[in-house]
């Protein structure tokens, strides 16, 4: 079974992000979930991305790094959407990853160097979803490294709703969600 350590999205540390966390524990994985807000979670993602302003995305950055420093080298990095940064920047430069898994987010490779050798990552993402599919670049992102990584793989889904997979915000698509969820565990299967 995988270690993971799973990073929140800008909402905080939801219930539905307690509650994918949950899954994988169920299905035999040890997942840390660090909170990088400190026990602040927002309502809508407007507010959760005026904290995350407010705070620095460098802050929060480096406390999503110094929360894996306790943790072992040979571990999954996971974050969705804002905690895609933590978890992206960990895996490209912090030695040991044995995968990644990136939801509703992908940064361009160059920002935290190269891609490890041998490093498969998962990018999901909703094909009409601004943030990931439209405004920032996060689905080109993803195709450029999907093109240049053999073991990465990218899944969209119909739909425009960001955070998808958490079953705690209006935005929840449960249909999405348990493919998304199906092709994580198969994922974290293939690495055990």
């Amino acid at each position: 079974m995988a270690e993971i350590v799973l990073f929140h999205h800008a909402q905080g540390l939801t219930e539905g992000v307690k509650a994918f966390a949950d899954e994988l524990r169920q299905a035999g994985h040890t997942v840390h979930t660090p909170d990088v807000y400190e026990g602040n979670a927002f309502a809508t993602l407007d507010e959760g991305i005026g904290y995350a302003k407010k705070t620095g995305f460098g802050v929060l950055l480096e406390r999503g790094v110094e929360a894996a420093q306790s943790l072992p080298e040979n571990i999954v990095y996971a974050g969705f959407s804002l905690g895609v940064m933590p978890a992206q920047q960990l895996t490209q430069t912090r030695p040991g990853a044995v995968g990644a898994l990136f939801f509703d987010s992908c940064l361009p490779v160059e920002e935290f160097g190269t891609w490890p050798d041998g490093v498969p990552v998962q990018v999901h993402g909703m094909d009409q979803d601004p943030w990931f599919a439209e405004e920032g670049g996060d689905l080109d992102s993803a195709k450029a490294l999907v093109a240049a990584v053999d073991t990465a793989e990218l899944f969209l889904y119909p739909g425009k709703e960001h955070l998808f997979a958490d079953s705690s915000l209006p935005g929840y698509d449960e249909g999405a969600a348990k493919l998304l969820m199906q092709r994580t565990l198969d994922f974290l299967s293939k690495l055990a």
